[in-house]
């Protein structure tokens, strides 16, 4: 079992945990790191070993992780790490942070294979759609009165220039929205963050001139704190947007 911590020790937030699915991706780093700089603990659900350590180097330390090892493109992998957090295996969380996908291939729809659009649906929705599923009842049954689930969408959607990349984020922009009606009145805010920019871990973005992970992090570090922010989409479509949130609701 996790000890609990001595309020009169730790600030509130430090006794919150945020799980992030998806979180050896260029997005769940940057998650990871937000969540660390608000003073709360990580709860990384990764693959196997060398996920973890690909994740630890992009981070720079594994204080204040710990990590979940499962496969989130099974739809048992997020609720087997719940199931172990119910059992006291791995500490209780009050937050999550979907960003799971990454395959962004080129074929054009006409040469999409059904094989193809299950595997990129399965990779880029499912895996966040599994996560919600998993992991909603309980926060709302841990009725803490801080939580948050929030969703890393893509304007691949709305551009559309690679097609199944496209799809999936469409889908996602219509879960958003669902699960935004569906937690508007819940102890949970749920927002989804919308972003229109290239985003890479620190070490890569130096090389190609796009937006370090360990910057877009001020976003998340941002809106854990925003109570007012809800049922919402955050758009981040320029540096300036990761200074000064810019949302409207979904619906």
């Amino acid at each position: 079992m996790f000890p609990s911590m001595s309020p009169s020790h730790k600030t509130a937030s430090s006794m919150e945990t945020v799980l992030v699915v998806g979180s050896t991706g260029h997005i769940g780093v940057s998650a990871v790191m937000a969540a660390l700089k608000s003073k709360r603990k990580v709860l990384a659900i990764v693959r196997n070993q060398a996920s973890a350590q690909k994740l630890i180097k992009a981070v720079g330390s594994a204080e204040g992780i710990t990590l979940a090892y499962a496969d989130i493109t099974s739809d048992t992998g997020v609720r087997d790490v719940v199931q172990r957090v119910r059992a006291g295996e791995l500490p209780e969380f009050q937050h999550v942070y979907a960003c799971a996908g990454g395959l962004y291939g080129p074929p054009p729809l006409p040469d999409l294979s059904l094989e193809e659009l299950h595997r990129y649906m399965n990779v880029d929705f499912e895996t966040n759609f599994f996560a919600y599923r998993e992991t909603i009842r309980y926060l709302h049954q841990q009725d803490h009165g801080n939580s948050t689930w929030t969703l890393c969408v893509g304007s691949q959607g709305d551009l559309a220039m690679l097609p199944a990349p496209a799809m999936t984020q469409g889908a996602l922009y219509s879960m958003a929205t669902a699960a935004a009606r569906d937690n508007e009145f819940t102890n949970v805010r749920f927002n989804e963050v919308y972003l229109n920019l290239r985003v890479e871990v620190d070490e890569v973005a130096a090389k190609n001139g796009t937006v370090p992970s360990s910057t877009f992090a001020s976003v998340y570090e941002q809106l854990l704190s925003r109570a007012d922010i809800r049922s919402s989409r955050v758009r981040v479509d320029n540096l300036e947007d990761m200074k000064t949130l810019k949302w409207a609701k979904k619906f």
